[in-house]
């Protein structure tokens, strides 16, 4: 696809990606009931305030698409962080239809996004950060988060692990991997401060009714402090 082309396909599934909530009947998290085991107060997931971040994040990477479109088109290293972070978005219109239906395939889904949004954030030209790597960066460490939450949803749902066990194996590996891309990356804090973000939120989900899950959620917040000022500084 020509670079040009590739542009206006990834601006317009921006857009279309921000506004798929509007054509689903509702989706405030998975319903407690699309699973054997009923997820009431699950301790893998975030408190429901810090969902939203998907409006920053929504509307940042309409800007930055729209940014790139306007001004840099044509450039090469926009285009190879455009292919894969296209192919997440188009998943992602399509997500709250599924997650409504199947938590086993938006589960699936959810991993096929973040791995496109990884890979269209290591590509990222490190120039124009604020239009590319920071708004990608926001996406991909918030879908770290999530794709975590979605396994540990799935894990307690099905009753292969107790509610509090789940929370402690996965956000354990939202915590590795967050640590991981933001120590590797080295630049993008806005990764860090995603991952951050859904850790806090599981900290307040957790601190009266989970301590061991929301301590390790404060834990892994303040270990990822250090990687993402350290990209902070470099960007």
């Amino acid at each position: 696809m020509a670079r040009p082309l590739t542009a206006l396909v990834t601006f317009l599934l921006a857009i279309a990606f921000a506004a798929s909530p509007f054509f689903v009947t509702s989706f405030s998290g998975f319903d407690p009931n699309q699973f054997p085991v009923p997820q009431v107060f699950p301790s893998v997931q975030p408190a429901g305030y810090a969902f939203s971040i998907w409006g920053v994040i929504y509307l940042w990477l309409i800007v930055g698409m729209g940014w790139g479109l306007w001004n840099a088109r044509d450039d090469f290293i926009w285009h190879d962080m455009r292919v894969p972070l296209s192919i997440s978005l188009f998943i992602g219109c399509f997500w709250l239809a599924v997650a409504n239906a199947s938590p086993i395939w938006a589960s699936v889904l959810i991993w096929v996004m973040l791995i496109g949004a990884l890979v269209a954030l290591f590509e990222a030209p490190q120039t124009d950060r604020w239009f590319a790597a920071w708004p990608v960066g926001l996406y991909a460490g918030w879908l770290s988060a999530a794709s975590c939450v979605s396994l540990g949803l799935l894990a307690a749902g099905y009753g292969w692990v107790g509610s509090e066990t789940a929370g402690l194996i996965f956000v354990t590996l939202a915590i590795v991997i967050g640590a991981a891309v933001q120590s590797t990356l080295m630049r993008a804090p806005t990764y860090g401060i995603a991952v951050i973000w859904a850790l806090i939120g599981v900290v307040i989900q957790n601190y009266a009714t989970t301590p061991s899950v929301a301590a390790l959620a404060a834990g892994g917040s303040i270990a990822l402090l250090l990687p993402t000022f350290k990209s902070w500084r470099k960007d």
